[in-house]
């Protein structure tokens, strides 16, 4: 059975002419129906592909937090980094199969678009002809009509008629406005698509990149080790001792800001908001985060806590202050072994930490501003500032609150 929309004009004989009274049926032709017919199984075809992907991804990830469980061993970090790589691939299989499927919907979409723009002109037409029809019939009366019809009841039918296609005429208008809001919510759904699609194509490049630096990683832990576990097990006793002689560090450079701040006055970091709490500004123009505060998939996690964000950057991206404050520690690196990093403290309770910086704009005591460029960022493997184990460029960004690393996506604003 065809689908169209049938305008059914059934004529009742007022002495003069038709009058047209429609029943609408919404739908696309037979051609345009098997078409998108054709794309949503396509798309269906898709959703499972994406699940599958989806269920891999999570396997990769369990597999990476059992070994995490395990004992620390270089074998046992190799094959950390290898489920990191596995699962980037997958990820970018998997951007990419959405990427598709936004692209078929589009499609599906302005095939249905196209077929709803016809109905509406056809429907714009017919109701056309039936105002035309009740015009031409408006000046006829009840008397006339009697006096065209042989009996009463023709006339009755006649008169009936004539009084429901006003009723008609008021549903066919209502039909086309629902049509025309339809049509309305197409055009957003694929506004709507289309933006998820260049976000999608973002990602991609985004994933593209993780792919790379997961790489890098393993081909960096290879050469620094020579794959040997004693080279190994030293590094990450030496990294164990500078993570903690950081921490050390930091917590001494903040208590000792915070008592100058008690004791003088003059530039005051920011003021708190009504819950005692700085909003602060994202560090950098990119807010690309490559791993998350306490992240169970951080590939060095058996060794050491991730307490920050990590966000994309390229190696000697300007860095901004997020708030305004005191610098509280500079602490300049001439070697790639050695951790580069600046401590800002913005409140009595509240304080920023930069890491892996390859060059740096403040000293220590100096005031900042919030937006103010501090220095650059690094984190490549090799390059000065960048610290052992990491997988490549990118700013490490902590967030402390009374001396203790808190997630920073809760202060970041925007």
């Amino acid at each position: 059975m065809k689908k169209y929309l049938l305008f059914l004009l059934l004529g009742v004989t007022l002495g003069v002419g038709l009058l047209a009274r429609p029943i609408f049926v919404f739908a696309a032709t037979d051609q345009t129906q098997q078409e998108i017919d054709e794309l949503n199984k396509k798309i269906k075809a898709q959703n499972e592909k994406i699940k599958e992907l989806q269920g891999s991804i999570e396997t990769y990830k369990k597999n990476i937090i059992q070994k995490q469980t395990e004992a620390v061993s270089l074998k046992n970090q190799l094959s950390i980094l290898d489920n990191r790589v596995a699962e980037a691939e997958t990820d970018i299989e998997l951007t990419s199969e959405k990427i598709d499927q936004t692209q078929l919907e589009i499609k599906a979409l302005g095939l249905s678009i196209k077929a709803k723009q016809e109905v509406i002109s056809k429907q714009k037409k017919l109701v056309k002809n039936l105002v035309q029809n009740i015009k031409h019939n408006q000046d006829k009366n009840y008397l006339e009509i009697f006096l065209t019809e042989k009996t009463f009841a023709d006339f009755y039918a006649a008169a009936r008629s004539e009084e429901s296609v006003y009723t008609d005429l008021g549903h066919s208008v209502k039909m086309l406005r629902l049509a025309k809001e339809e049509l309305d919510g197409k055009k957003k759904q694929v506004q709507e698509r289309e933006l998820a699609y260049q976000d999608l194509k973002k990602q991609l490049e985004q994933k593209k990149q993780d792919l790379s630096e997961q790489a890098l990683a393993k081909e960096n832990l290879l050469v620094s080790t020579r794959s040997s576990e004693f080279r190994y097990t030293t590094l990450v006793e030496s990294l164990k001792k500078q993570y903690q002689s950081t921490e050390n560090e930091i917590e001494s450079y903040e208590a000792q800001v915070r008592k100058k701040l008690a004791e003088q006055k003059g530039n005051q970091p920011e003021q708190t908001g009504p819950n005692g709490d700085v909003v602060l500004s994202w560090p950098l123009v990119n807010r690309y985060i490559t791993a998350r505060f306490h992240d169970p998939g951080y590939p060095f996690r058996n060794v050491f806590e991730h307490s920050a964000i990590d966000i994309r950057a390229a190696q000697g991206t300007s860095v901004m202050a997020a708030g305004s404050g005191y610098v509280g520690q500079a602490k300049r690196c001439a070697a790639s072994t050695c951790y580069s990093y600046i401590l800002i403290v913005h409140t009595s309770t509240l304080s920023t930490v930069y890491g892996h910086m390859s060059a740096l704009n403040v000293k220590i005591g100096d005031f900042v501003n919030r937006g103010d460029v501090i220095g650059l960022s690094g984190g490549t493997p090799g390059t000065v500032g960048a610290g052992p184990f990491v997988t490549g460029p990118h700013l490490h960004f902590e967030v402390r609150k009374n001396g203790i690393p808190t997630d920073p996506l809760g202060y970041l604003g925007g």
